[in-house]
């Protein structure tokens, strides 16, 4: 019984500054211990394919891309406007800039890559970093937050997106998003 008592006391000092060194590190990050919040942001995301200043640029196609249904192997870099509303006229609020790849051959599935940058309101000069799945013709996509900067370091959480508007002739799309992000 001596034993491990005595292997307590010997190891008590041990974890106690693994503790405080834990406490010290979070309070050191995030420049005293903060309260987390959770924001959530609508806006809509327009891809412009056509006309005189698109916002797409294709930089890659895949041996079957010509013959492919769900375009697998077409790399996209995007500079798309975030707007307030559906309209190309409404309130700017941010853009998103990124990549979008045709990763599915059975469905149109993208690999959404983006920055979300914020220049209006609270948020103005913030960011959201975007990485996951785009079932394209589904209801409803999920895609993770994985990150931010300025009002949203350490932030994590998801965006929903919802097709508005898709026109199939000249691929000019609106897609609705909803934000959930968790920050301090």
């Amino acid at each position: 019984m001596a034993r491990p008592i005595l292997l307590l006391l010997l190891l008590l000092p041990t974890l106690l500054s693994v503790s405080a060194t834990r406490k010290r590190t979070r309070s050191t990050i995030l420049g005293g211990i903060r309260d987390e919040k959770l924001s959530r942001l609508h806006f809509f995301w327009h891809d412009i394919v056509s006309g005189p200043r698109p916002t797409v640029v294709t930089i890659a196609r895949g041996p079957s891309t010509n013959s492919s249904a769900t375009f697998f192997g077409m790399v996209n870099i995007i500079d798309d406007p975030l707007t307030l509303g559906p309209e190309p006229t409404s309130q700017l609020v941010g853009r998103a800039q990124g990549l979008y790849a045709s990763a599915a051959q059975e469905s149109v599935g993208l690999l959404m890559a983006m920055n979300l940058a914020f220049i209006d309101g609270q948020y103005n000069g913030s960011t959201l970093a975007i990485l996951g799945r785009n079932q394209v013709f589904s209801g409803v996509r999920e895609m993770p937050i994985l990150g931010g900067t300025k009002a949203f370091r350490y932030a994590r959480g998801y965006v929903q997106a919802r097709t508005h508007s898709l026109d199939l002739k000249t691929g000019d799309a609106v897609v609705e998003y909803n934000c959930y992000v968790l920050h301090y």
